[in-house]
Parts: C-alpha cells; structure tokens; sequence
C-alpha cells in the first residue's frame, strides 16, 4: 500500500512562499494514496509555467513539455499504455490560452485522462500579465488601462466542448480538492478540473479570502443535476457574486479515444509486437510511392 512519503521527490521547491500550487500538490499526492496508487503506475505531464514544474515535485512518471503542448502529448502516452493514470496539468495561460486548440479537440476526443487547470488568473511565472482568465478590467503589465477581454471559462469550455467530467475546486479548500481529484481519476473520460488557485506574488485581486467569500459547494444544493447539460451551462455561468465548485457535470458510459482507435484492437501498443507489423506497413507505403 501506497503513502504520501513515496511520492516526494528529491527536487528543491521553487514555489513562492503561501502559492496555491503548493496544496495542489499535496492533494494530488493525498488522491493517489487514496486510489492505491503506486509511483510507477502514473505519469504526470505539464506544459510551462509556475505550476507545470509539479512533475519535478512529485516522484511519478513525468513530462515537462512545450508551452500548451501539454494535452497532444499525454493523449500520446494514454493512447501507448492504456495502464498509466494519465494527469495533465497546465496554467490557465499554458492551457487555454497558447494550448487552447489543443485544449477544445482534446475535450471533444474523451481521452481517459485528467486535466487540473491551475487558476491563478494571471501570468505568474513571467511576472503578472494578464492571462485569458484574468478579470475584464484587470491591471497589468500588458493592460495597464485594465483588461478589455471578457475572461475565458473553463468550466463552460468544458461544458459545451465535450468533456464528460467538469468540476471545480479551490486551492484553499484541500480536503475538497483531493475528493475532487480522486473522483476525476475514477471516471473515465476527459476529466476536467478548474482549480482557483492564488498568485499570492502578482494577483492581488483574486486572494484566498476573496475566493473565501464567494465559492459555494454546489453539491449541497437542492436543485443539484450534473446529468443535466443544461443546469450544468446555468452552473457554469455563475461567477460575479457567487463561484460553484463541486462536480457540475458528469456523463458516464461514453466510448473513450483510445477505445476506439482500429489500431488498438489488439491491445495498447506498449504490449504489442509491432515488429513485423511495422516492416510490413513501411513496404505498403514504399509501394504507394512506386
């Protein structure tokens, strides 16, 4: 049996003091323990930015990749081994802004892996821009008149692009972001995850305390349907007074990418011989060539 001391890495922390990365971490590490999971058995893969150093923070299997290059490459990982627990985790810049294509054909493929967007609203690790979920009228760097851009949603993106988990959580709530976590990693399908996090060095505007005062679980509420596309879109929509968080939308029994895929009938490609498949396919190309 697993436990959280098996998944700390060797790696010195660079996080600034009080970040919201940090409960992000220990809640993932928290979640893997709960599901039995060994270090061996997940990988971990980001993009760039504050948060998407957490593969060196985390003793798993990990990828550093390219700026919103993130999502292509663990489908590719998913799609060679069908066993890994796949986790994706991305900035709201890395992941909606320059990896924002990837981001809405990733959701509409349903791949069997979970996506944590790390919420902070800002550019943290190039010093405080304006990031596509930045407030309209937000102060930085590069809006220093405020933001004139109305703020992307994931939650709607998620919503409306074809993820069949949607959920938000907030880093100062950790008891409910690993229950959060460990229920994204158990469903299977795209698993989308909006984590509010602060940028305690950049953004202060979307503090802990601010957070404090207007999410709300919408679990606990007498009208809750996450199998209802449409209260889910109404969900999604709050933000000005009052932010949801909880799971808002679900779907289960939906075909994942991988399952689908003709070239894995026979099973992933990490237990295939592809020796003589591979010779063979090359000849057929050689030939259409000829």
């Amino acid at each position: 049996m697993s436990k959280v001391d098996d998944f700390i890495s060797t790696e010195a922390v660079t996080w600034c003091p009080g970040c919201g990365d940090f409960p992000i971490l220990k809640c993932l590490k928290e979640s893997l323990v709960n599901q039995g999971l060994e270090p061996h058995q997940v990988m971990v893969v980001s993009g760039i930015g504050c948060g998407s150093k957490l593969p060196y923070y985390i003793r798993t299997n990990g990828y550093n990749s390219l700026h919103g290059r993130a999502l292509p490459i663990a489908q590719g990982i998913k799609l060679v081994n069908h066993d890994l627990r796949v986790i994706v985790v991305t900035g709201d810049g890395d992941g909606l802004g320059i990896g924002g294509n990837h981001f809405l054909h990733g959701m509409r493929r349903n791949p069997d892996l979970t996506h944590l967007v790390e919420n902070n609203q800002v550019y943290g690790l190039t010093k405080g821009q304006t990031s596509p979920t930045s407030e309209k009228g937000y102060v930085s760097s590069t809006s220093p008149d405020g933001s004139i851009e109305f703020p992307a949603n994931a939650v709607l993106m998620g919503v409306s692009g074809g993820a069949t988990f949607v959920a938000r959580t907030s880093s100062g709530d950790p008891k409910h972001m690993t229950d959060i976590i460990t229920r994204a990693m158990k469903h299977k399908g795209y698993a989308l995850i909006d984590v509010l996090q602060p940028c305690v060095t950049f953004n202060k505007v979307n503090t802990y305390q601010w957070y404090k005062q207007k999410v709300y679980n919408v679990e606990t509420t007498a009208d809750y349907a996450p199998k209802d596309r449409v209260w889910a879109f109404k969900k999604a929509l709050e933000w000005e007074e009052k932010i949801p968080i909880g799971v808002i939308y679900q779907v289960e029994g939906i075909p994942t990418y991988e399952e689908q895929v003709p070239a894995l009938k026979e099973g992933p490609l990490a237990y295939q011989d592809l020796t003589g498949k591979v010779r063979a396919d090359a000849e057929k190309l050689k030939e259409s060539f000829c």
